[in-house]
């Protein structure tokens, strides 16, 4: 990971102004900086400033400092800020999707001691840790808080998941705490991991691993477990104690901060083991007080003890593919697309799976498709839909042909086969084998003309043999129907509901064709109900 410095965000000040927060919105279009002024500033996604607002007391008869702000976090849709203070109370601020608007308090938590730390899930609650030892969940929507579990020490540190489905928490006494809110598909269960040997203030949930550091100068990864994978010693060093880290995104590569310094801590998937990949001395800044990486990977803060808030760039390497699009790998397995075309908003495309992606290229006729290969999955995105799918792949001849001309599939031909992925789920929608490599002779169609409410109608037709059509159900995998012809068919086509079909022969003949079921609905329903009536009718005048 290269570190290249982009320039000053804050200035620093002549006297201790700790900056206690750094945190950068989901959307990546805002910044918000905590400090010990109690005061919150607001910058775009250039780190130009656009805004600041003074944080309040739980009490005004206390005085105006009578408190210091511990923690902030952004909401989900970037709109509202977290806020812990040490007066025992958490505020949400709604600060609003455009700069200037008013910021109004519109949730508070008042808690049992103070908040020491503070993350706000993707995919859940507020997440607070106190001075008594609690860890709480504070939820905006129904204006409550629960305490999640109470440890036997004060809570001095909290780190989520990749994901946003879980959260670690570290403790005066060195224990290190996992806990899950949701289930993800990973069945590891929640509690203690291990004793850390000194306080873990700096704490981070990597990919596969935890990592925790502090005042003994030492950087150790854990399993899910607890058993030790990897320890940097840097006690020998002029080095002094460790007080923050960060996770990237990505979750295979770790910032931590100390005294004057900066160091990444990077994932090796090929060689599977952690490597210190690069370090940045930091000339009288002090301690580094607050780390956080912007949620593309793309760029990295510190904030220092004095006020100071420098921005640095953070990538493997960059290219610029078909003149149009600029590719930076953030990470082994994350890449951040931007267009050069002003007015479009960059497409991260990060690897699940955490294997190392290998090649990256933007298809299709507008250049709004993208493939990425690992050496197991293929990883297919559509940049105006901001879909990805990420699907297991075997084949290694790079034989493939993609077709983008469907706006929620793409068509893969491969070997005699041919598969469809829906952009959005890791699972290829169906895989049929056939001998026509031509997209004239495939129909696809998803959820077109969708009622709301009707169930899901995913259909393709596509050629059995050069004079066999067949028409089958993607959701369960049966065939409808297969139409046979007594020519070569050379172009068909489903209609948006995928009940009617319409294919040309190598005779320039045109057919059309009325699905079972189709027929059954228009045809037979209302000859029935026809008939019924009739009848009715005809017993009423006879009975009476």
């Amino acid at each position: 990971m290269l570190l290249k410095y982009l320039g000053n965000v804050m200035p620093p000040y002549d006297y201790e102004n700790r900056v206690v927060g750094i945190v950068w919105s989901p959307n990546n279009l805002k910044l918000a900086v905590a400090s010990s002024d109690r005061s919150i500033y607001l910058f775009d996604e250039n780190c130009v400033k656009r805004d600041r607002f003074s944080t309040k007391p739980v009490d005004s008869k206390f005085g105006k400092k009578s408190y210091v702000i511990k923690g902030i976090a952004f909401s989900p849709d970037s709109t509202k800020i977290a806020v812990g203070q040490t007066d025992c109370i958490i505020y949400v601020y709604k600060i609003g999707e455009q700069w200037g608007e008013k910021k109004v308090i519109c949730n508070k938590f008042r808690q049992s001691s103070a908040v020491t730390c503070l993350i706000w899930l993707t995919e859940g609650p507020i997440i607070v840790g106190l001075v008594d030892g609690k860890v709480r969940a504070a939820l905006v929507k129904s204006q409550k808080a629960q305490t999640l579990y109470t440890a036997d020490s004060t809570t001095i540190a909290l780190a989520p998941n990749v994901r946003g489905t879980g959260f670690l928490s570290s403790h005066a006494d060195g224990s290190i705490i996992k806990y899950h809110l949701t289930e993800d598909g990973n069945h590891e269960p929640s509690g203690r991991i291990c004793t850390h040997t000194v306080p873990a203030y700096a704490l981070a949930w990597t990919q596969s691993h935890v990592m925790a550091a502090g005042c003994d100068r030492r950087v150790v990864f854990y399993d899910s477990r607890g058993k030790l994978v990897k320890s940097f010693d840097y006690s020998r060093e002029n080095e002094k104690e460790i007080a923050t880290a960060c996770c990237s995104p990505s979750g295979q590569s770790v910032a931590i901060g100390s005294w004057d310094k900066i160091r990444i801590l990077d994932w090796s998937p090929r060689r599977s083991v952690w490597e210190e990949a690069n370090s940045r001395a930091l000339p009288n800044f002090y301690t580094v007080t607050a780390i956080s990486w912007r949620r593309d990977g793309s760029r990295l803060l510190v904030g220092s003890l004095c006020g100071a808030v420098e921005q640095f760039e953070t990538v493997l390497k960059r290219t610029v593919i078909r003149g149009s699009h600029e590719v930076a790998y953030v990470g082994p397995s994350q890449v951040v697309i931007r267009p050069l075309n002003e007015g479009n908003r960059p497409v991260i495309v990060r690897s699940q799976t955490g294997y190392e992606i290998e090649d990256v290229k933007v298809l299709g006729r507008a250049d709004n498709n993208v493939v990425a290969r690992t050496a197991n999955t293929l990883l297919l995105a559509d940049i105006e839909l901001n879909l990805i799918s990420e699907i297991p792949w075997d084949d290694k001849s790079n034989s493939e042909k993609f077709f983008f001309e469907y706006p929620r599939v793409c068509l893969i031909f491969c070997s005699g086969e041919l598969t469809i992925v829906e952009y959005g789920n890791n699972e290829a929608l169906g895989s049929v084998r056939t001998e026509a490599v031509n997209p004239h002779v495939v129909s696809v169609r998803i959820n077109e003309r969708q009622a709301p409410g009707a169930p899901d109608n995913k259909r393709l037709a596509y050629l059995l043999d050069p004079r066999t059509v067949r028409i089958m159900d993607l959701i369960t995998g049966l065939t409808i129907t297969m139409i046979s012809h007594d020519v070569r068919v050379d172009w068909l086509e489903l209609s948006e509901t995928g009940h009617r079909l319409l294919s040309r022969d190598k005779r320039a003949r045109y057919g059309c064709f009325i699905s079972l079921a189709r027929v059954f609905h228009d045809v037979i329903v209302p000859l029935l109900f026809d008939l019924f009536f009739f009848f009715f009718i005809w017993f009423i005048r006879v009975v009476y």
